[in-house]
């Protein structure tokens, strides 16, 4: 479970761009890509898809007016 907290935090802050230098190089020493690979497509798949619902409400309540 740390593994995949660590993992998790590393593709976060990676997509936000505030990922440390010492972080990153422990990051690509790292033997396995698939893992920040599953990770990483994973959140961008959950945050495209609440994109979606953000605008459809918005379109939603917009057109109710």
């Amino acid at each position: 479970m740390m593994v995949f907290l660590s993992i998790f935090q590393s593709v976060l802050a990676a997509m936000f761009g505030v990922q440390s230098h010492k972080k990153y190089h422990h990051d690509f020493k790292s033997n396995h890509f698939w893992p920040y690979a599953v990770i990483a497509t994973l959140f961008v798949v959950m945050f495209v898809v609440f994109l979606i619902f953000l605008v459809n409400g918005v379109i939603a309540t917009a057109q109710s007016q």
